[in-house]
């Protein structure tokens, strides 16, 4: 009734487990190694995990803090346009009060440039042309041509020939003299030699003495 077993086959669960495969007498426990290689390497990195449908499972990084920079408003230069240029300008027929003053000023130092004082104490020869006028306090002995007026104060000594505009003597005057326009001779001045004037006015201790005549009409 009962078959012979077979002497020269083995049963699967009978064989033997190959060495080194996971359960086998001898191999090693994955576990335990696993475990005994985290403790001997702590610093290794952690095995990796399946990424998800949300993202990333990385730690985000704090926001950083953006240097402050306040702006600085830019200075724009006012440059004068053509507006401001032509307000600046008077209008023709008004003068500030400053600018006629200064036109004043630097028109009678023109005239104060060509005005020659000679004075007291002070003795003086020679020829004077391109004079305006001629101030005379102390004592003159000259020629003077292309004069506009001369004036001889009270200590003033005049000697020689003057052909001017205008004559004012209320020192000495000796020699010729030739006033185009007036002659004035104030009270204590004293005029001698040939005159020749246009009108003449002489005040009281006033003196003249010499060829005294008019200019006619037309003479030089």
């Amino acid at each position: 009734m009962f078959g012979k077993k077979k002497s020269g086959g083995t049963s699967s669960s009978d064989a033997p487990a190959a060495p080194g495969a996971p359960g086998a007498p001898g191999a090693p426990d994955t576990k335990t190694a696993g475990a005994e290689n985290e403790e001997k390497d702590p610093g290794a990195a952690p095995p990796l995990k399946p990424f998800s449908r949300k993202g990333t499972h990385a730690p985000a990084k704090p926001p950083t803090a953006t240097s402050f920079q306040p702006e600085v408003p830019r200075r724009v230069a006012d440059i004068p346009g053509p507006s401001s240029r032509r307000m600046d300008r008077p209008m023709p027929g008004s003068m500030p009060g400053s600018m006629s003053g200064s036109m004043s000023s630097s028109m009678s130092s023109d005239g104060d440039s060509k005005r020659l004082v000679v004075g007291r104490d002070i003795c003086l020869k020679g020829e004077i042309t391109a004079c305006d006028r001629l101030v005379v306090e102390g004592v003159v002995e000259v020629s003077l041509s292309n004069a506009r007026a001369i004036e001889v104060a009270p200590t003033g000594h005049f000697t020689g020939n003057a052909d001017v505009a205008e004559a004012e003597i209320s020192g000495r005057y000796d020699g010729e003299l030739i006033a185009r326009e007036r002659l004035i001779v104030r009270a204590g001045g004293h005029v001698k030699g040939k005159v020749r004037y246009g009108r003449i006015v002489i005040e009281s201790g006033g003196e003249v003495s010499g060829d005294m005549q008019t200019l006619e009409t037309g003479e030089d």
